[in-house]
């Protein structure tokens, strides 16, 4: 069972998993197929938020349930009531969890010098923020510490980095794809464009759920691409699958202004998450790159601009997430004063 199977992981998890010989069963509030599936994929409309529906959906002989879209303690609730009646489970965190060992986490790095410095990369061990119900953050760290203690039901966790990928409601890439789509002949960057957030596919995480479906166990797993390009390599990898080439104004330090420079990506220190971990486990091995997946990435938010042309309609959850990416007046006004 795949619970979200039409988002932007759940869609190739579902082929992954299938592709694997395993009966899916792909279950969505719309109930809908994508149409990279085998035939043989069952979907199935279902209300996580409906426990009995869920449970029985489930019923007393599945060998695993996937989750991609869990969290917070109702719903590591959820599945922990399914002890006994299934194999195991692997769920999707994310590495927002992590927290440095002064207490700073990504829910304070808008204080002054509350951005985290994590060890470069991070392992699994690294000290996680507090559970609770405050932010996104203290959620997945709820969902996490419930389902790790849970008794009888191996969870897979898999903390998941700056996904992208087709279907994605908050595509980081957009930064650039806008630009370049727009003719903005120049475009500035923090950071001296050194800043790395560590991406992952959702390719990668569709392997990842696929290793760890055959190999239950109880663990918190980073779930990264091979590599962390810097913003300046995702910008300039963007441009080459675009076939465009803009000037870049590079600042060496913070944003000069609030929206100005201000990347998805952009960190005043690298955010790198360690692989070995999966790899020992798992026998996880690299399947894609970061530029290998990147034309697919921009075809999808091309197609997305093109039948929703005003970004704040088609990427809502990007606008409340990072306010205006796009404020062209400010930037134009401070590079003239360069």
């Amino acid at each position: 069972m795949v619970i979200g199977a039409t988002g932007q992981i759940g869609r190739p998890a579902v082929r992954a998993l299938a592709e694997d010989g395993w009966r899916v069963t792909a279950a969505s509030r719309g109930g809908d197929r994508d149409p990279s599936w085998p035939e043989e994929v069952r979907a199935l409309r279902l209300d996580r938020a409906d426990d009995e529906a869920l449970s029985a959906a489930i019923g007393d002989d599945c060998d695993v349930v996937v989750d991609i879209v869990a969290y917070g303690t109702a719903h590591a609730r959820q599945l922990t009531s399914l002890a006994g009646r299934v194999g195991s489970a692997v769920v999707v965190s994310s590495v927002s969890v992590y927290e440095d060992d002064k207490g700073r986490n990504f829910d304070t790095q808008a204080e002054p010098d509350g951005f985290p410095e994590y060890p470069v990369p991070i392992p699994e061990t690294q000290r996680t923020i507090a559970p609770g119900d405050a932010s996104y953050s203290t959620g997945k760290a709820a969902l996490e510490r419930e389902l790790l203690a849970a008794d009888g039901l191996p969870v897979t966790l898999l903390r998941a980095g700056a996904v992208h990928g087709p279907h994605c409601r908050t595509p980081r890439e957009l930064y650039f794809v806008k630009r370049n789509l727009d003719g903005r002949r120049r475009r500035v960057i923090a950071y001296g464009g050194r800043s790395r957030f560590h991406p992952v596919s959702v390719h990668t995480l569709a392997e990842l759920i696929r290793l760890a479906a055959a190999r239950p166990g109880s663990r918190a797993l980073n779930a990264c691409d091979p590599e962390a390009p810097t913003v300046l390599e995702i910008a300039t990898a963007v441009d080459a699958v675009m076939g465009v080439a803009p000037e870049t104004v590079l600042v060496d330090g913070p944003p000069p202004l609030p929206t100005v420079g201000d990347t998805p990506w952009s960190v005043p220190v690298p955010v790198v998450c360690d692989m070995s971990a999966a790899e020992r486990a798992l026998g996880y091995r690299p399947v894609v790159s970061y530029a290998g997946t990147l034309p697919e990435t921009v075809a999808w938010i091309e197609r997305r601009l093109t039948a929703q042309p005003d970004w704040r309609e088609s990427y809502p959850r990007m606008h409340a997430a990072y306010g205006d990416l796009f404020d062209y007046a400010a930037e134009d006004a401070w590079l003239a004063t360069r």
